[in-house]
């Protein structure tokens, strides 16, 4: 890496003296007048740019010039707005992030006719998720390194018409290896998607502003894995079939696919005022990312995240389902009633929890600088035991159920927004693609990949020595009474009650596999904790490298425009 490059991450000196220093909390509510820059000046602190505004404007580099100690004083100037360039970037990313996750889920809403279909169990079932998400976290940093390098709008366009092309040929397949095979074609498509698209918005908005847009982005996730479970469940019973549940993606991808091509890619780190710079190896990234502690601790927390929120969505509809089915009177009930019903929440969850994590975080900005790992770990802290009561409800009480389930995915939602946040403010923007590759490689990898095929895995082995244990208590039993009497009715009567033992056994070993996802939640709020100590730190030295090239690109156009003008002075 040439010395240009190597001197473009280091900190400036003063920055570096204020790490430590307790007043970087105050850093963060600043409201950009002079007596507080001076304030800031005097404490040795870098800017933060947290006020809601774009950094580009002139009044920003006003005030930074005078922040270097030069005799420009910033004159005040009306604060811009959102362009309509920026309004449609936005608008675009959110649809497409949208139906990204509408297919993600939309079998999980379909899963018990998918199961009778292929003839599979839990395990392979569960495998069906687990296959995309493994190809989608393999492609993660492959995406993540040309999304740093190459342009990110066409990256876009081709991963998106990837995953609708191999999700509509998905749903012709007509065995179960042909099925999964392209499941895993589609998570390739998507991995180009979900690892750039977070960046665009960050060279587009900073600060708090760049907050709001996050969460807007991340508002689709929840929502979108509702409308996954309630379109394909609906779309499935009117259809009578589950593969048309698959075909309703593909077409909103072709629209997705348009827009997309028409997006403008803005300059990496455009919002800070960083232009294009000579790109390092992607070892060199990797390990300077791997020496940022609040990156490294919230990835591992955002990874139990995952972990819960992929056990959760792909197999809380089915254990609904089978615990109100034990009910007297719910017989009958149809596995498309619980997904809708299902879906529902999980869309209400997300309206309330992504938007109510960006507005604490927000707010407790201004009064605690490292409130954004607090706020994460306390969330995970309360839907822990949400999850474990919504668990135990489910055969006893419907209503009670749904109720645990909607505060436990409120309670899990508040960390979205805040997670894509925290990565976008403790790494410099030349970087913040691969922080997002690394990000995703690793709470997949750890989370959701494995915890469908995890959890079916366990409750099918758990079920299988449940029914082994009947068997041969049964056994001992049909012996003692085929002594006393053998009529058929007896035999009948035994055949209905291993099947009713059968259907309860199923029910009670995913419920035991599931109440992992509680413990995990626990985990993943202690990660946080922890986050919280390295944060502030971590902040302010990003903020300080981002300054120090700026400052290094703008001494070399004075230099370049210096040496024009003496060569025009030549010439004349």
């Amino acid at each position: 890496m040439s010395l240009k490059n190597q001197q473009a991450y280091q900190p400036l000196p003063s920055a570096v003296a204020a790490m430590d220093n307790p007043a970087m909390s105050n850093s963060s509510s600043s409201s950009g007048s002079n007596d507080d820059v001076a304030e800031l000046v005097q404490s040795g602190l870098p800017p933060t740019y947290s006020s809601q505004q774009l950094v580009s404007s002139d009044s920003d580099s006003m005030e930074r010039q005078h922040l270097r100690g030069t005799s420009i004083a910033p004159e005040p100037r009306s604060r811009p707005g959102i362009s309509r360039k920026q309004w449609f970037a936005v608008s675009v990313l959110c649809f497409v992030n949208l139906i990204n996750y509408m297919d993600r889920f939309t079998i999980a809403g379909v899963l018990t006719d998918v199961k009778k279909t292929f003839a599979i169990d839990n395990d392979s079932a569960g495998l069906l998720q687990t296959v995309f998400v493994l190809s989608y976290m393999v492609f993660a940093p492959l995406f993540g390194y040309m999304g740093d390098r190459y342009s990110r709008r066409w990256l876009m366009v081709v991963g998106v018409a990837l995953w609708s092309t191999t999700t509509l040929f998905g749903s012709f397949m007509q065995t179960f290896a042909g099925f999964i095979t392209f499941r895993a074609l589609v998570g390739i498509g998507e991995a180009s998607y979900s690892t750039i698209a977070p960046t665009i918005i960050s060279d587009l908005f900073v600060d708090s502003m760049r907050s709001k847009m996050l969460a807007l982005f991340y508002f689709a996730i929840p929502v979108g894995s509702g409308l996954g479970y309630i379109v394909g469940s609906t779309t499935a019973e009117l259809a009578h079939d589950w593969r048309w549940a698959l075909r309703v993606t593909p077409v909103l991808g072709v629209t997705a696919v348009v827009l997309l091509s028409m997006l403008k890619d803005p300059k990496r780190g455009e919002s800070e005022g960083v232009e294009q710079v000579e790109r390092a190896s992607f070892c060199v990234e990797l390990k300077d990312l791997l020496k940022n502690r609040s990156f490294v601790l919230s990835t591992a927390g955002f990874t139990c995240v995952a972990f819960v929120t992929g056990a959760l969505a792909w197999w809380g509809p089915n254990y609904i389902h089978l615990g109100l089915k034990m009910q007297p009177g719910n017989e009958n009930l149809k596995q498309e009633d619980i997904s809708y019903k299902f879906g529902l929440v999980a869309m209400a969850a997300g309206l309330i929890g992504v938007p109510l994590g960006s507005a604490l975080a927000q707010y407790y900005r201004t009064r605690i600088a490292n409130c954004d790992p607090y706020i994460c770990g306390i969330g995970l802290f309360i839907s822990a035991p949400m999850v474990f009561i919504g668990l135990v409800m489910a055969r006893s009480n419907g209503t009670l159920c749904f109720l645990f389930v909607f505060l436990a995915q409120v309670a899990l939602n508040l960390c979205w927004s805040i997670v894509a946040d925290i990565l976008l403010y403790v790494v410099v923007p030349m970087r913040r693609s691969t922080a997002e590759a690394v990000q995703i490689l690793a709470s997949h990898a750890l989370g959701d990949a494995g915890s469908p095929y995890l959890v079916g895995a366990i409750s099918t082995a758990i079920k299988n020595k449940m029914l082994a244990q009947s068997r041969t208590v049964d056994s001992d039993v049909l012996k003692s009474m085929s002594q006393l009497a053998e009529n058929a009715t007896e035999i009948v009567t035994e055949t209905l009650r291993a099947r009713s033992a059968e259907d309860v056994y199923t029910f009670e070993s995913l419920q035991y596999s599931l109440f992992s996802t509680t413990f995990v939640e626990v985990l993943g709020g202690v990660f946080f904790l922890i986050t919280a100590c390295y944060i502030v730190k971590d902040k302010s030295r990003a903020t300080a490298s981002v300054l120090e090239y700026s400052e290094q690109q703008r001494q070399q156009q004075r230099q370049q425009q210096q040496q024009q003008a003496q060569s025009n002075t030549n010439n004349a």
